[in-house]
């Protein structure tokens, strides 16, 4: 029997999941990484926690089954979390996390550029993406941004690390690096307009798309994981947009969500859309012939897993039980608006400096209600993710779910209330995974192109039916969501402004996962 890999580098751990060619789990393993938060808005990791994780999860799933059957790997990571290497591959300093907003100002700047490539991207860059964070980088820490051989996606440092070889995956360059696959190159004029001419100069050379073969493991490393010599490793790319894949939402008219960490809302068109409250469109960054759109929430499991710190544990027990009593709580919970942008705002908004805010607060007010109001803003956040879709014609004929949202039945529940729409919930417990596997096997010759293998592979679902009596309460929520964004907007401006300045002790996080076991996002 063969095995395929796929590798999830999240947010707070790496899974890895053992798959046979028929698309049966085998058994999957988990390991957890620390994140730092040096200031407010901020966010670091040490890439060799990865590689440590990774083995660990790794040696999990591959208990009790014939490591010998391993054939092929498929990596996926949160994007852009940016590793800044020297010529001998070592980090030069901790890499830079997707939900890191430092370089709000970079992006702002290239949103003033006038260059063809960037309407592929909306106009503009968004804060947690690699160019933004190099040019932040150039600036702020120019020498070592000088002494940086690579300024790459995590997802390119593990390949590298597995295989020797560099090259950049087609899905994060056309959707995080201003790739242009129509014409087939980075275009330099483009980075010298932003003042990193040599960025490319420091990127890989080769690009290749999903599922192509990026090569073999080393034979430092087929030892050092206790894997066959010849193992091929599949191209990948960001996590959440490889979930795809395994939630096989690859079709127009399909959104693929993975709410976990964050939310990432992705479709695919035949043509393009034009729509400022989208990411996108990027043209054949996941399929050759489809156009790949995105919205998205910075902070959406986050938000609950740090409202259950402020009761004085991680443990998860106590996030499931916050759950259950917040579930008890009447829709609308009882008056209490929140804005769910801890971390700035993905889509429609595009607004790297909104705020999170909790309105309406009294002493009648505990931490149920404030966890439920917390639960109905993501949901009106992911509501008016898919009416800036609309907006742009893009028409939702059905909504697949992964990630860690399935392990809190509230959230689960609000987001089909909330959109009065059914939702299929992906019944294996990470896209990202399967997907992962989906890229070996291709690559490995097992499957002939993605499409199909996404097919024969996905995940079966389930359908969550919406509550057509809560309708007309969360109609109303989310038309006061809106309002209090464009009443609030400038004084969450202010705030963060004001939580730049301010150089506060680092925080260190064990785990950012969205929920207990849950699979995170960043998407970005």
């Amino acid at each position: 029997m063969s095995i395929l890999l796929g590798i999830d580098v999240g947010t707070g751990s790496v899974r890895v999941g053992a798959i046979d060619p028929d698309g049966v789990t085998l058994a999957t393993g988990k390991a957890g990484h620390p994140t730092r938060w040096p200031r407010p808005g901020w966010a670091e990791q040490d890439p060799t926690d990865w590689w440590t994780a990774l083995r660990d999860a790794l040696n999990q799933a591959l208990a009790g089954l014939d490591r010998s059957q391993v054939i092929g790997i498929g990596v996926s990571t949160t994007s852009s979390t940016v590793v800044i290497l020297d010529e001998g591959g070592r980090p030069l300093r901790d890499a830079i996390v997707w939900m890191d907003n430092r370089a709000a100002d970079e992006a702002e700047l290239t949103e003033r550029t006038d260059h063809p490539v960037m309407r592929y991207s909306g106009g503009g860059a968004a804060v947690e993406w690699l160019v933004p964070k190099a040019m932040w980088l150039a600036r702020h820490e120019p020498e070592v941004y000088r002494r940086a051989h690579r300024i790459v996606e995590a997802v390119d440092y593990l390949n590298w690390r597995l295989t020797g070889r560099w090259a950049a995956t087609k899905l994060n360059a056309t959707c995080k690096l201003h790739y242009d696959p129509i014409e087939g190159r980075f275009p330099a004029e483009l980075y010298e307009e932003l003042g990193v001419g040599d960025l490319p100069t420091k990127w890989p050379e080769a690009v290749l798309p999903v599922g192509a073969c990026v090569g073999t493991l080393t034979e430092s490393v087929a030892h050092d994981l206790d894997l066959p010599a010849g193992v091929l490793v599949a191209e990948g790319g960001i996590d959440a947009h490889m979930g795809m894949l395994g939630m096989n939402a690859v079709r127009p008219g399909d959104v693929g969500m993975v709410a976990g960490t964050s939310v990432v809302h992705i479709t695919q068109s035949e043509g393009p859309v034009w729509h400022p409250g989208i990411w996108g469109p990027y043209p054949q960054a996941l399929l050759e012939d489809r156009w790949l759109i995105e919205g998205g929430q910075v902070s959406a499991g986050s938000i609950l897993a740090w409202l259950t710190r402020l009761t004085g544990t991680e443990d998860p027990g106590a996030h499931r039980d916050l759950a259950e009593r917040a579930a008890q709580v009447p829709a609308g919970a009882k008056g209490l608006l929140v804005m769910d942008f801890w971390q700035g705002n993905r889509t429609p908004y595009r607004d790297a400096r909104l705020r999170g805010a909790v309105l309406g607060l009294s002493l009648a007010h505990g931490a149920s209600e404030i966890y439920r109001a917390c639960v109905e803003a993501l949901a009106y956040g992911t509501a008016n993710v898919l009416a800036g879709f609309a907006d742009g014609g893009i028409i939702t004929r059905q909504i697949k779910l992964s990630g860690g949202i399935r392990h809190d039945p509230l959230w689960l529940q609000v987001t089909a209330d909330v959109l009065q729409q059914p939702v299929e919930l992906m019944e294996a417990e990470n896209a990202t995974l399967r997907a992962g596997a989906i890229a070996a096997a291709v690559a490995t010759g097992r499957e002939p192109e993605l499409l199909t293998a996404s097919d024969r592979l996905s995940s079966p679902t389930r359908t969550i039916e919406p509550r057509p009596e809560l309708a007309e309460i969360y109609q109303d929520g989310l038309g006061r969501y809106r309002a209090a964004v464009e009443a609030l907007r400038e004084p969450l401006h202010d705030a963060a402004d004001r939580a730049e300045h301010h150089e506060g002790d680092a925080v260190t996080s064990t785990s950012s996962d969205a929920a207990p076991n849950g699979e995170g996002s960043h998407g970005r």
